[in-house]
């Protein structure tokens, strides 16, 4: 057989059943569809937080009081924790390799000025956030490195909490109430947009002995080191261990570096775009079924013309090819449509809500294309088979 014959007889046949051939390419489609769809929204949602985590840099290392980690001991009464404390941050300082240290304390409280109140987030901290956090300054300045222990009432508002509370007008020398604690601003952030649902904008940073008198604590949450980049992770952490060993008479802490977590995400997130993927195969599943229910009918309604073909010297051989290359070319065409179609309302959906994070894999999208024709090519397969291995003079006398 010829192969201007072949293509002939395969276009002939799916344009004789044009409504048949069209139902079937949309099951392979519908499936393509959903595997770019869903997986362009998991690849996207992997790339937001990612992003949103490697916006600080990836050298900064955050100490939390307390072991993560046990070694299966209980010490019962005799195990203490010691806070973590400013002298330790103090302490980090003094390390070689330590560009910024920034104690860090979290609470939420209501903020006073004139008639106007509000109640957000307030972080303690010291001077250096600004550098390890990678934040600017619109006006004024940010807080100064006072005594650590002792430090003077400034506060810095975050661009949205200043429009809040002020605005247009200018708020720098003016004095807040928060708690029944006077502070007097010195400064306004720069933007920052929102970290992983939390609006940073929406903000008051105060000096962190200052929060910890406020929300009566005596420890604080975190201290992050913001480290030299020709430095090693592991020197890093040995360093800070020994530091907090020496001043805490044991290991106390628990030490996260910044790859740590992005490994952890990475892995998360991975596993999420793996499930939305095979629940987009659930579709492509349904298609491949379709495709052998339709190739079945075809060889029981041809049978006449298999016959006719294998009278005509036709080989099994190129019966075989015969009807496996339409199924292959129904899931081609259904699969070259769902990638138009996916691609297409992922960038639409993007278009409509900004918001949503949407990154289309090309890798996945050649991935899919194959998928669809290596689908056409299995469930081809049986009815192909069957049609190849009809008898040539029982088939002639089906009508």
């Amino acid at each position: 057989m010829l192969l201007r014959d072949f293509l002939y007889l395969t276009g002939s046949s799916l344009s004789a059943h044009r409504l048949r051939s069209f139902l079937t390419a949309l099951g392979i489609a519908v499936g393509i569809t959903a595997v770019v769809l869903l997986t362009s929204i998991g690849k996207g949602v992997q790339q937001f937080v990612l992003d949103e985590f490697t916006q600080f840099g990836t050298n900064l290392v955050a100490v939390n009081p307390g072991k993560a980690t046990t070694h299966g001991i209980s010490m019962g009464v005799f195990g203490t924790e010691r806070p973590l404390s400013i002298e330790d941050a103090q302490a980090l300082k003094r390390l070689p390799y330590a560009l910024a240290v920034v104690p860090f304390i979290q609470g939420n409280a209501e903020i006073e000025f004139g008639h106007r109140t509000r109640r957000t987030t307030i972080y303690g901290t010291g001077s250096q956030m600004p550098e390890a956090f990678k934040m600017a300054v619109r006006s004024g300045r940010f807080l100064p490195d006072d005594n650590p222990v002792a430090p003077r009432a400034f506060a810095v508002l975050g661009s949205k909490l200043k429009n809040e509370l002020f605005d247009k007008r200018n708020p720098l020398g003016q004095r807040i109430t928060i708690g029944g604690y006077r502070f007097l601003i010195i400064g306004v952030m720069d933007s920052k947009g929102t970290l992983l649902g939390f609006d940073m904008d929406d903000t008051l940073y105060i000096p962190a002995a200052r929060a910890m008198n406020l929300f009566n604590r005596d420890s604080l949450h975190e201290i992050d080191v913001l480290y030299r980049e020709n430095t090693t992770v592991d020197q890093v952490v040995k360093g800070i261990k020994r530091t907090l060993k020496a001043r805490h008479g044991k290991d106390d802490v628990t030490i996260t570096t910044q790859q740590q977590m992005l490994d952890v995400l990475s892995s998360v997130l991975k596993i999420l775009t793996l499930a939305v993927t095979a629940i987009g195969g659930i579709s492509l599943l349904v298609g491949a079924i379709g495709i052998v229910t339709i190739m079945t009918i075809a060889v029981n309604e041809r049978t006449s013309e298999i016959g006719l073909l294998r009278a005509l010297g036709a080989r099994q051989s190129q019966i075989h090819s015969l009807f496996l290359g339409e199924a292959i070319i129904l899931a081609a065409i259904g699969g070259l449509a769902g990638l138009f179609l996916g691609i297409g309302i992922a960038q639409l959906l993007h278009f409509s809500f900004p918001a949503l994070p949407v990154h289309i894999s090309w890798n996945f999208v050649l991935l899919a294309e194959i998928i669809s024709i290596t689908i056409g090519l299995l469930a081809g397969v049986l009815p192909a088979r069957h049609a190849a291995r009809l008898d040539p003079v029982d088939a002639l006398r089906t009508e």
